[in-house]
């Protein structure tokens, strides 16, 4: 079964931002790595994207649902 894709907005300390988009498990897998420091290969998307752990500030997460109007 195909794992559903999720969009990762991530933060880096100098302020930069990049938006990828992500299989499940890779995304649950970045967060696993988060803290630990080294270098974390990222499966996009767009390609591989090799990231400097120590650098992320932080990596905000859109589920893709995207309501309209008011919620009860």
């Amino acid at each position: 079964m195909a794992s559903s894709m999720r969009s990762l907005s991530i933060g880096f300390q100098g302020g930069q931002v990049i938006a990828v988009k992500v299989h499940e498990d890779q995304a649950e897998a970045l967060y696993r790595m988060l803290g630990s420091g080294g270098w974390h290969a990222l499966d996009t998307e767009d390609g591989l994207v090799r990231l400097d752990l120590t650098q992320i500030a932080f990596v905000r997460s859109d589920d893709g649902e995207h309501r309209v109007g008011f919620r009860a």
